[in-house]
């Protein structure tokens, strides 16, 4: 199927819903990136069963070969735009360590992982990073060459400019699922994995109604301040999660690496809690 096909499928009314500004780009990210088609809550699914089995997996595993080689092409693009960069003159607006006798060669933190970016390789803990995804954040981040300081003022996604079509795709996949595996489990445990990921406490007033809270540096200077609340059930309540930014967080990132920021911070973080509640129920007397 064409993206014109999966357009006509849609309501054609631009909703946002999906994590896509209009529907035309939510069809070409279907057919393009291998974009789940159920995304869209209004899509007309009828007839699609003449699509076999077969025929679907083989256009997921093409969208998926086609969204690597663009992320790989985009990988190139930027390492060639942060090559003239002087990492010495910007590593400490971006948090970074530099070094002379490695000039080019930047050395920073991501979600409580050391990194080491240089203008044609990324390692990670010593290992190359297999994802291209993740290289176009850290790119990204470089090639902002820094800005103005977090200074602990805090808002969320939605008092961004230009969001409206993110802040579904926020709470999707990074708010929800961060609710859905801190819900039911100790208070602490927040605290507790708080440095793997070189997290520390937030500003008191913003988290007093909270269950816990925690601030990240997804990247030194990219915080995000998480908060939790716990379902109450007899009130109708359900868990819920709720992620904050520096208000000139895009001075670092766009739009777009910001949300995959904290899609890669939900999903370190449920690691984490695997690990950690895995690790507690093999403890003597757990």
């Amino acid at each position: 199927m064409n993206p014109l096909e999966i357009l006509q499928r849609t309501p054609k009314t631009n909703c946002g819903e999906c994590g896509h500004l209009t529907c035309l780009a939510f069809a070409a990210a279907v057919t393009r990136a291998g974009a789940e088609i159920a995304l869209c809550p209004y899509i007309d699914l009828q007839g699609l069963e003449q699509y076999g089995a077969s025929n679907i997996k083989d256009m997921e595993n093409l969208a998926g070969q086609v969204a690597e080689e663009h992320d790989l092409a985009l990988v190139q693009h930027l390492q060639e735009k942060v090559s003239p960069l002087d990492f010495g003159a910007i590593a400490t607006a971006l948090g970074a360590r530099w070094q002379w006798d490695n000039p080019d060669i930047l050395y920073l933190r991501y979600l409580g992982q050391e990194v080491m970016l240089g203008k044609t390789i990324v390692r990670m803990d010593d290992q190359t990073i297999l994802d291209p995804r993740d290289q176009i954040l850290l790119y990204n981040y470089v090639h902002s060459c820094g800005g103005r300081k977090p200074d602990n003022t805090w808002i969320g996604m939605e008092s961004l400019p230009n969001s409206i079509s993110k802040i579904k795709t926020l709470s999707t996949y990074c708010e929800q699922k961060i609710a859905e595996h801190l819900s039911g489990k100790p208070m602490h445990i927040l605290s507790d994995i708080s440095g793997q990921l070189d997290g520390y406490a937030g500003p008191a007033d913003l988290s007093s109604s909270a269950t816990s809270s925690l601030v990240v540096p997804v990247l030194p200077m990219v915080p995000q301040y998480l908060l939790f609340w716990e379902a109450e059930p007899e009130d109708g309540f359900e868990a819920k999660a709720k992620v904050l930014f520096d208000h000139h967080v895009l001075d670092f990132l766009d739009l777009e690496s910001l949300v995959f920021s904290a899609e890669r911070f939900a999903e370190r973080l449920v690691q984490l809690i695997n690990n950690y509640c895995q690790y507690d129920s093999i403890l003597p007397g757990s």
